[in-house]
Order: C-alpha cells, then sequence, then structure tokens
C-alpha cells in the first residue's frame, strides 16, 4: 500500500503538470503574436511534454492501484513585457518543478518507497534537462537577441524543433 503523502504528492502532481503544459501553450500564445512562430512552436512542443509527464504520473498511480483525483487547473496569468521576461518565467517555472520532484522524491525517501524512487529517477533526469534547455535558450537570447538577423536564425532554429514523446516505461 502506498503511502498516503506519497499518494497525496504523486496526485498534485499531475495538476502541477497540466498546469505546466497551459503555461507553456500561454509562453506559445505571446510569442505567434509577435510573429516568432519558431518560439511558439519551442513552447507548444513543452506544453505537449508537460501533458505527457501528467500522464505519466496518471499512469503511474493507476497501476499502482490508487486512486486519481483530478483538480481544476488553474489559469496562467502573468503578462509579459517582452520576450526575455518569458524565458525567465520559463526557467523559473522549470526550477520550481524540479523543487516538486523533489519533494516527492523525499517523501518517498522517508518511507523507503523504492519503487516511487525508481519511477522518479526519470523525473529527475528530465528537470537537469529541462533546466539545462531553458538556461540555453536564455542564454542564446541574451547573445543574439537584440539583433534582428540574429533573432530570425534563433527563431528558425526553434522551428526546427520536433516532439519526442517520453521513453519512460511504466
Amino acid at each position: 500500500m502506498m503511502n498516503a503523502t506519497v499518494h497525496k504528492l504523486l496526485n498534485e502532481q499531475i495538476n502541477k503538470e497540466f498546469y505546466s503544459a497551459y503555461l507553456y501553450l500561454d509562453f506559445s500564445n505571446y510569442f505567434k503574436a509577435r510573429g516568432l512562430d519558431g518560439f511558439a512552436n519551442w513552447y507548444m512542443i513543452q506544453a505537449q511534454e508537460e501533458r505527457d509527464h501528467a500522464m505519466l504520473f496518471y499512469q503511474y498511480l493507476q497501476n499502482e492501484n490508487q486512486i486519481v483525483t483530478l483538480e481544476a487547473i488553474g489559469k496562467p496569468d502573468k503578462v509579459f513585457e517582452c520576450d526575455m521576461d518569458v524565458l525567465k518565467a520559463g526557467l523559473a517555472h522549470e526550477e520550481y518543478v524540479t523543487s516538486l520532484i523533489n519533494d516527492i522524491y523525499a517523501a518517498a525517501y522517508d518511507v523507503k518507497d523504492f519503487r516511487t524512487m525508481q519511477f522518479l529517477d526519470w523525473f529527475v533526469k528530465e528537470q537537469g534537462e529541462e533546466e539545462t534547455n531553458a538556461n540555453d535558450l536564455i542564454t542564446k537570447m541574451e547573445l543574439f537577441g537584440s539583433d534582428p538577423k540574429s533573432l530570425y536564425m534563433l527563431n528558425q532554429e526553434l522551428a526546427a524543433r520536433i516532439y519526442s514523446a517520453p521513453s519512460l516505461v511504466l
């Protein structure tokens, strides 16, 4: 039987992952309105990844014969002044998600829930990649974003990103 605290945190993470998808859809909308379709594509793919993450948590709880309780998904409410604000908000959000994953891992560790810890190992690695990607995007924008030709090239680079479903096997 899964520990009640671990179950609660895993269930809450489903909602938080769906919120992340909403947030990245909002970012995609922002860039689409700015005419930066590559940036919009990049965040649309981020939204797809977050939906998949939510479903991985959902499936894990179901596989463990745990009840899944779906909650309302909050509406993103930030208004951005510039492109860099969006990128920095993305990094801050990924750091927040990392802290959530770490909290679940710590709760599982405390009760010696090794199966959940093993499940979360993939997410720990994934969050490292997500933070690196967000940092890299900020660095590129700092280097090239003020030059229209360079921004165009960066936008083209981001437009080439394609969706790849997670390879975690439950």
